[in-house]
């Protein structure tokens, strides 16, 4: 059985990191350790490495990210990682996204998780992220 869960979440430190390429492109490289808040049915923070190609000027590019959350999805604690990646262009929006659950990678009550979802944002800027899960426990 899939469960589909849902919370809010806040970027609450973003810490620019170095970038070393001998390529230069027409849109920015950059890097940045972030530290994000989840409230809702998933509850805790998580540490998340984010690449990003993106143009400021035409609120253009795509990014990559990789986090490591500790805390509960719906009670059951844990620690997991998520990787996610979306395209974003004014005229379109947020496209080509994935959100995964890293097989593998959960701990405790998360151990076996797998799953899929969403990062959606509303017009006033608040961020949800959205799950699809299975896994051991679950009923799947």
């Amino acid at each position: 059985m899939t469960h589909r869960t849902q919370a809010t979440f806040e970027v609450v430190d973003w810490q620019d990191q170095p970038v070393e390429s001998t390529v230069t492109t027409g849109t920015p490289i950059g890097l940045a350790l972030m530290r994000k808040e989840f409230h809702g049915d998933i509850e805790g923070w998580s540490q998340t490495h984010f690449l990003a190609a993106y143009d400021p000027t035409t609120n253009t590019g795509t990014y990559l990210a990789i986090e490591s959350f500790t805390g509960s999805i719906d009670g059951r604690a844990g620690t997991l990682a998520i990787a996610h990646s979306a395209t974003t262009r004014p005229e379109r929006g947020r496209e080509h996204e994935l959100v995964v659950i890293v097989p593998g990678s959960g701990t405790g009550d998360l151990a076996g998780l797998t799953g899929t979802g969403a990062v959606v944002i509303d017009d006033d800027g608040t961020h949800h992220l959205h799950l699809e899960y299975a896994g051991p426990d679950s009923g799947s």
